[in-house]
């Protein structure tokens, strides 16, 4: 079978996620690059094109969408992989050139641009996908299948921790640079690392929380925008949740974690120690799982051979293409436009909640 051929907007050389991406989409074999604007400044892009090997190099994402969508040859998706406020506008431009999009979260920088790209992905006959990675780690599919089995009974409490501490002091670099400008960026802590863990205690609860309450805070002086929420949660069944983001937790390096306690058992994941999960039943001993028990096949190495943040994005881009051929019906386990939603709306909440003193407020559609 033929690879997807695939284009990238943003993610020149020297960008992280840029490379990250490309990575996982060559790891399977279902893709082959060969497009892109890397960059806005014309001759960077050029330049990482040629470093690349791409066939083709633009240096608008404006001008690549209507070429691209014009050639015999041209792009069947494209990745996205610039600051979230340049998510929406070229994420549109491809969606209506009929393109398929894979984007990295969040979803966009603000509500209103959020809005104008859900308008898009319900107008064009293309697929959009966001790149949550996370969930797509082999022991968190079988956290979500342990959940769903009724492993724990009923879900009572949720407790989702997302720690770093390298924004703790004033970070000169490129990656701090965006990420602490609001105008790039939309929101610190809430949006860069909040949103996964948001997402990741959704996808394994199968639950939406329906109202915060939140402190979201500004901890180094002047920062212009925060980079530490705590964020209590209500879900409608009647179980109460919290949600913890900061990127000044000196000592932290990636501190992903999910805890879940039910009416039958306890079940924990540390992206840190990724390939086991803890399951502790009511009345018996904790349980170490490994990925010998997982049912996802969501893994390309024996038990033992760990896995991770690059194999995480891999198994994204490969269910991906399995949509896009259309190999599989099974949309639940890759996020969309819809998980894109939940977090701008969780990060809304949030933000108007610590506005008013951290009073309770319901989560929008």
């Amino acid at each position: 079978m033929k690879p997807i051929r695939l284009g990238m907007v943003g993610g020149g050389s020297g960008a992280f996620i840029g490379a990250i991406h490309r990575i996982a989409a060559r790891m399977d074999g279902h893709y082959q690059i060969v497009a892109g604007a890397l960059s806005s400044d014309p001759e960077r892009a050029a330049a990482s094109a040629a470093e690349l090997g791409l066939d083709r190099s633009y240096a608008d994402f404006n001008e690549m969408a209507r070429a691209e969508a014009a050639r015999e040859d041209g792009i069947e998706a494209v990745s996205i992989v610039t600051p979230n406020h340049l998510h929406a506008a070229p994420a549109i431009a491809f969606l209506n050139a009929g393109i398929h999009v894979i984007c990295d979260k969040p979803l966009t920088a603000t509500p209103e641009q959020a809005q104008a790209l859900a308008e898009a992905v319900r107008a064009s006959r293309a697929r959009f996908f966001l790149t949550h990675n996370y969930c797509a780690l082999p022991m968190v599919r079988e956290a979500r299948a342990l959940v769903a089995e009724g492993a724990l009974g009923q879900i009572r409490l949720v407790q989702a921790e997302y720690l770093q501490g390298w924004l703790a002091d004033e970070v000169d670099n490129k990656q701090a640079a965006w990420r602490t400008d609001p105008a790039q960026a939309g929101a610190g802590a809430l949006g860069d690392i909040g949103t996964h863990a948001w997402q990741l205690a959704q996808f394994v609860t199968g639950h939406t929380p329906s109202h915060v309450s939140a402190e979201v805070s500004s901890i180094v002086p002047g920062r212009p925008i925060d980079d530490d929420a705590r964020v209590s949660l209500r879900y409608a069944s009647g179980a109460k949740g919290g949600l913890w983001a900061s990127q000044v937790a000196v000592g932290q390096e990636n501190g992903l974690s999910l805890r879940l306690f039910g009416t039958e058992a306890a079940l924990e994941w540390r992206l840190e120690e990724s390939e086991r999960l803890i399951l502790t039943p009511k009345n018996g001993p904790a349980q170490i799982l490994t990925r010998a028990q997982d049912r996802s096949t969501s893994y390309r190495t024996p038990p033992g051979h760990p896995e991770g943040y690059l194999e995480g994005f891999a198994n994204l881009y490969s269910d991906i293409a399995a949509i896009i051929r259309g190999d599989t019906t099974d949309l639940e386990r890759v996020p969309g436009l819809i998980a894109g939603l939940s977090g701008m709306s969780f990060i809304a909440a949030a933000k108007a909640s610590s506005a008013q003193g951290g009073a309770w407020i319901e989560i929008g559609e």
